[in-house]
């Protein structure tokens, strides 16, 4: 290597452990915040089995993994830490935030479930006896979400070692878990073969946010997406497939609002309600997953976002 590419190596690679220690020092002025642990639909990305173009990039090292969807919720002045969604990558995501928030006595201070398919909970199983041996880790769970946790094994297990420790949550009705931090669960109509499904409101000591992984269509929920929307200052909103067409099994059979379908709803929004929007949970055939894709820019053209592993939103 010539000495001047030398130069250039250590200038880089010098420059970038600076702009890594100012975001470590933003990141550190927040009080509380949510962090993204994951973008991508229960099965993760690339999925198993997966020989379509949208996963082949991946093995052809043109595109990342995607975590399956979570979010981080931060407090540093209380110095806790708490997950939403117990995902098969909990392993990855907790030291996450172990190596990049908090490194605190505990490996999560509480866990909070939307529903039971495969990508939301299965993760509790590295709490267990086979792995860490947890101690009573909290876990808010709705309440046949709870019941379901209790009366099926492999799970009932975790609950009678006291692996975790379940607290029964009730729809719209807001707890504080600690330092004015709050969050409240909601029901959404969604396919609850074993649990109901919720999504959740968090509330800051100054802002608010929305975390809708999964849901049926907006139309068939009672409350109006886009005024949900306008009371808090950002929205994780499913975005599991963006149209029609995307998968060879009927799609009637997994509802979800396509990313077209929730844009429409909010086209005659002024572009402060727009940029709220945080796509999230994407399916492996959904293009919005890839780091660039003609569709996904024509959707942030028009002032949306879609999630990315590591931001950071204060609150």
């Amino acid at each position: 290597m010539k000495p001047i590419q030398i130069i250039c190596l250590i200038f880089s690679l010098t420059l970038l452990r600076c702009q890594k220690e100012v975001k470590r020092q933003e990141t550190n002025k927040l009080k509380q915040y949510i962090t993204i642990l994951g973008t991508a639909q229960d099965a993760g990305y690339p999925q198993i089995n997966c020989e379509k173009e949208c996963c082949k990039v991946f093995y052809e090292g043109k595109e990342g993994n995607k975590l399956v969807s979570s979010l981080g919720v931060i407090d540093l002045v209380a110095n806790k830490k708490y997950i939403f969604d117990a995902t098969p990558d909990i392993v990855k995501q907790t030291q996450i935030l172990k190596d990049k928030h908090i490194d605190n006595e505990t490996i999560i201070d509480g866990v909070f479930l939307t529903h039971a398919h495969i990508g939301h909970y299965t993760g509790l199983m590295y709490l267990g006896r086979e792995a860490m041996g947890a101690k009573k880790v909290p876990v808010y769970a709705m309440p046949k979400m709870k019941q379901f946790l209790e009366q099926n094994a492999p799970w009932s297990q975790l609950v009678s070692l006291k692996n975790i420790e379940l607290r029964k949550l009730v729809e719209d009705s807001t707890i504080t878990i600690y330092n004015k931090l709050k969050v409240t669960p909601f029901l959404v109509p969604h396919r609850d073969e074993f649990s109901e499904t919720v999504g959740y409101k968090i509330e800051g000591e100054n802002k608010s946010a929305l975390f809708i992984p999964d849901i049926n269509k907006w139309q068939l929920w009672k409350k109006s997406i886009v005024e949900e929307v306008k009371k808090v200052d950002y929205a994780f909103l499913d975005a599991t497939f963006f149209k029609a067409g995307e998968i060879p099994r009927p799609m009637e059979e997994v509802p979800h609002p396509f990313i077209i379908e929730t844009v429409k709803l909010f086209e005659n929004e002024e572009e402060i309600v727009k940029k709220k929007v945080n796509f999230i949970h994407f399916n492996h055939t959904n293009p919005a997953l890839l780091k660039s894709h003609y569709l996904k820019d024509s959707i942030q053209n028009l002032g949306y976002k879609f999630a990315r592993r590591g931001q950071i939103f204060s609150l």
